[in-house]
């Protein structure tokens, strides 16, 4: 048993374990008790210790003295148990730690400042914190990821690391995001703010590494100002915005997926996503729009396959009056290589599949033979005919 390394009980209903029960263990790396009925975190634990998962208990407290000596601790997991209050000192002998975990305690509150210099991944949701102190943060100059989702915080926590990568407020009770909570955070990659209360959201210019911004379910009326430029995603649904402006996105060229649906937009003006050359998904269902958005849509670099039914896509666009720029055929190999907005070749075939009227073939034809084929136009009645992967 002396070089054992891994020791696993789970599910068992273990209320309790004896004091030197792993005082024998000098070789144990992993220790996992959760799902039992534990009250408080095991006495003398192996020094060489690196993983302790000891979820789904019934600890209520933890005391300094229970991490004495694990110096090696990687990874701590203590959620779902009954701790109220969290004490830094309790976790001030962990100076190897990179992973805790306090998930679903019903913590109320937080003393600090928190000295793990070591700590990369730090969870606290579910819980009731309202607020953490000043300085609580400060020290933990390697944290990359904080997850605060489902507190019952009404502001961003101050003095956040700058090593930030993701920050994660979901459903807590934030009513406005202030420049001075954003601005260190220069490293911050995705921000998840959804289901809260913001009708403002200011700061983001800031945040110059941002790829992901997550803000469904708030309050917002119009689409924040200064956005920054490397955002790929951006959900905005289920807010009260109303209108979509031409400078709301005019900075965003690599926008690939956008979403806006359960809004109230009645107008899109033209230009608004001109410049999102690489955008993929946009989402405008549930909103009060009475025509298509769409001026211009940029579709190069996909794998198309060019068949019959992509065209009648084509017809609605261009029939709403919606620049299509096409690229290269990949299926069927017949077409591969060519143009989906200019090929005679697919256009004939199509047009004796009866896809379009003889009169409309006719001028198909004409067109097709012009200098300029992909400025195509056709009237015709509104055709639907959708596909998705």
């Amino acid at each position: 048993m002396s070089a054992l390394e891994e020791f696993v009980v789970t599910c068992s209903g273990t209320e309790s374990v004896e004091r030197n029960a792993f005082k024998a263990l000098a070789a144990l790396r992993i220790l996992e008790l959760w799902k039992n009925k534990l009250r408080r975190i095991p006495s003398l634990l192996p020094a060489n210790l690196e993983v302790l998962k000891l979820g789904d208990n019934l600890i209520n407290v933890l005391n300094e003295s229970d991490f004495e000596g694990l110096k090696k601790l990687r990874v701590l997991d203590i959620q779902n148990n009954l701790i109220l209050a969290l004490s830094s000192s309790s976790l001030s002998s962990l100076s190897g730690l990179q992973s805790l975990i306090l998930d679903g305690n019903n913590m109320e509150s937080v003393s600090g400042p928190l000295s793990l210099l070591n700590l990369k991944y730090l969870s606290m949701e579910n819980n009731k914190l309202q607020f953490f102190p000043e300085s609580f943060f400060t020290a933990l100059h390697n944290l990359l990821f904080l997850n605060l989702n489902g507190n019952l915080l009404t502001k961003a926590p101050s003095d956040l690391p700058r090593s930030l990568l993701s920050l994660m407020l979901e459903r807590n009770q934030l009513k406005m995001l202030r420049s001075e909570d954003m601005k260190q955070l220069a490293n911050l990659s995705e921000l998840c703010l959804s289901e809260n209360q913001l009708s403002s959201v200011n700061g983001a210019q800031f945040l110059s590494g941002l790829t992901r911004l997550e803000l469904s379910g708030n309050k917002l009326q119009t689409i924040p100002v200064n956005l920054p430029a490397t955002l790929q995603k951006i959900d905005f649904s289920n807010n009260q915005i109303g209108k979509i402006k031409a400078p709301d996105f005019q900075n965003l060229q690599d926008l690939k997926h956008l979403f806006l649906d359960n809004n109230v937009v009645k107008m899109f003006e033209d230009g608004a996503l001109q410049r999102c050359t690489v955008l993929s998904n946009l989402a405008l269902e549930q909103n009060l729009l009475s025509s298509i958005p769409l001026r211009h849509l940029y579709l190069e670099g996909n794998p198309w396959n060019c068949t019959c039914d992509l065209f009648r896509t084509r017809r609605v666009l261009t029939a709403k009056g919606t620049d299509v720029k096409g690229g290269q055929c990949s299926a069927p190999i017949e077409s591969k290589g060519e143009n989906w907005m200019s090929s005679k070749r697919i256009l004939n075939l199509c047009i004796h599949d009866h896809l379009y009227t003889d009169e409309e073939g006719k001028e198909i034809r004409k067109k097709a033979n012009a200098d300029n084929p992909s400025s195509l136009r056709v009237d015709t009645d509104d055709y639907y005919d959708y596909e998705t992967d």
